[in-house]
């Protein structure tokens, strides 16, 4: 077995029980992890810019207009114009996408929440710096920074 195998399957596991989570997420409320992260972060910024919720959920412009165009369809949320500059658009959630969001279950498992909390301080930030820095080593970048255009490379003689 190599000295990487055991990490390995501990990604595979919480590959996994995201996946299921996720699907039993879907089932119950009839939403993804996407558009669920998309209405709590609407929720929290209180009439944002799509760009402004893009960078609170760290997904790009595009794949935000694709949440909330499928959001709007579903009319839990509305784009408004801006009171102050009429050119800006904002999102809110609609009664209905406020009803959903509250009778919709949490995006991560609430048993591992209750885990996390339950450790002392000084593990959570362990547990947190472990996993930015395993983050880092498989150089996961966030999709925001994976669409942005590769700087010019520079030539000198």
């Amino acid at each position: 077995m190599a000295d990487y195998d055991e990490i390995l399957l501990a990604l595979r596991k919480i590959t996994r029980a995201i996946d299921l989570h996720s699907k039993q997420l879907h089932k119950a409320s009839g939403l993804t992890t996407s558009q669920l992260l998309v209405m709590q972060a609407i929720l929290r910024l209180d009439m944002a810019s799509p760009s402004a919720i893009a960078r609170e959920v760290m997904l790009s412009q595009a794949t935000i207009s694709s949440l909330l165009d499928r959001l709007e369809r579903n009319q839990l949320v509305r784009r408004v114009k801006g009171n102050r500059d009429r050119r800006q658009t904002l999102i809110e959630l609609t009664t209905e996408g406020q009803e959903k969001l509250a009778q919709s279950p949490s995006p991560i498992q609430l048993d591992f929440v209750s885990k996390y909390r339950a450790l002392p301080d000084w593990q959570q930030h362990q547990l947190v710096a472990s996993m930015q820095q395993v983050a880092s080593m498989m150089n996961v970048k966030t999709e925001i920074e994976f669409n942005q255009p590769n700087p010019p490379l520079s030539i000198t003689n």
